[in-house]
């Protein structure tokens, strides 16, 4: 028996809210505190959800059909997958309606909040233990869900945030990130943006790839202020929690599309907020991991746009706030020197994939 996907259409307050039920096509509008669909009476009464995946999305409805089939086909089969599209749009729903799965939940806001607010709607709206997200331009490898869950449940934290290593695909071919794993006493400010080396990708914990309680993410959801970096501030913040620890899966269960063609929010160019970002939680983050910021991430978006004039505030920023090291000096002359196609090029060719 086929079952079309179900759509939340949400009114405003979201918390509270009340949705009439109608169809239009193959499309249900139900609502979250009372369903109707059989197909979800079935799911919750035979065979509990475990894991609710959190998609959000907006006007790339092509795009996200990948992720969702990509979640669909774990081998961990008690899971619900929840997108959230971001404001109006119909033709998301209407290629989404498409997907004949019981798990599958559509939930259309009635206006545009930003990523972190409409995985918080996912959150609240999960019905799983374990919430993992997945943005809409990446996918999974299909034992994902099964080998954070296998790990989260060995793990001695009472709330693990359980990552993984990645495949990024970018248009000079694939590379494994993070190409190390943290250390048991490293800062996790420092594992995210302190690097030993002049490429990227040694530290990383990328959205996609984040496995975490409900529970946790009830106590402390994502700052809806933000609509980049709010993945690094949500982890720094919620590490500070007793009882919460990182774990890693070491192999590579997701995939990183990380090519410049898709826009996504991480690609956008604005160093000016990155760096009223690491100001605004310099409570969170070492004076070495603030440093190695702004020469790693600040500097480099300032030079893209040939914005010279910061060259010198900039370094002073990081000497006056931080501890700068003789790497985060040459890192720093490196992003405003060489161009960044060149740097690009000679990374592709002197890195190895890590050892799994």
């Amino acid at each position: 028996m086929i079952f079309p996907c179900s759509t939340l259409l949400l009114k405003q307050p979201i918390s509270k809210t009340k949705i009439k039920i109608a169809k239009t096509m193959n499309i249900e509008f139900i609502t979250p505190e009372k369903t109707t669909n059989p197909s979800f009476a079935m799911l919750n009464q035979s065979n509990q959800v475990i894991v609710s995946v959190v998609i959000p999305t907006r006007n790339r409805p092509q795009i996200v059909v990948r992720g969702v089939q990509s979640a669909l086909i774990q081998t961990l089969q008690s899971i619900e997958v929840i997108v959230i599209i971001d404001g109006p749009d119909q033709e998301t729903v209407n290629v989404l309606s498409q997907i004949a799965d019981p798990r599958l939940r559509v939930i259309e806001l009635p206006k545009n909040i930003g990523p972190s607010g409409a995985r918080n709607t996912g959150v609240r709206e999960a019905k799983g233990t374990w919430i993992a997200f997945l943005d809409d331009d990446d996918e999974w490898l299909p034992q994902k869900l099964e080998r954070q869950l296998e790990v989260a449940n060995n793990s001695h934290y009472d709330f693990p945030v359980v990552a993984s290593r990645f495949i990024s695909q970018t248009p000079k071919g694939e590379l494994i990130f993070p190409r190390r794993l943290p250390q048991p006493s490293e800062p996790l400010s420092e594992y995210l943006f302190v690097r030993n080396s002049l490429f990227t990708g040694e530290g990383f914990i990328q959205t996609s790839t984040i496995f975490v309680k409900k529970e946790l993410m009830q106590k402390m959801p994502l700052e809806e202020k933000f609509y980049r970096h709010e993945d690094w501030e949500w982890l720094l913040r919620v590490t500070t929690i007793k009882g919460v620890g990182i774990e890693f899966v070491p192999e590579p269960m997701a995939i990183w599309h990380s090519e410049m063609a898709i826009k996504r929010l991480s690609n956008i160019n604005d160093w000016q907020y990155s760096l009223d970002w690491i100001r605004s939680i310099r409570n969170l983050v070492t004076p070495k991991a603030y440093s190695s910021f702004i020469a790693t991430i600040v500097s480099p978006s300032a030079s893209l746009v040939g914005d010279w004039k910061a060259f010198f505030p900039l370094l002073w920023e990081a000497i006056r706030w931080g501890k700068l090291r003789p790497m985060d000096i040459s890192l720093y002359l490196t992003m405003w020197l060489i161009p960044q196609e060149v740097r690009q090029q000679i990374r592709s060719i002197l890195i190895k994939k890590p050892k799994i």
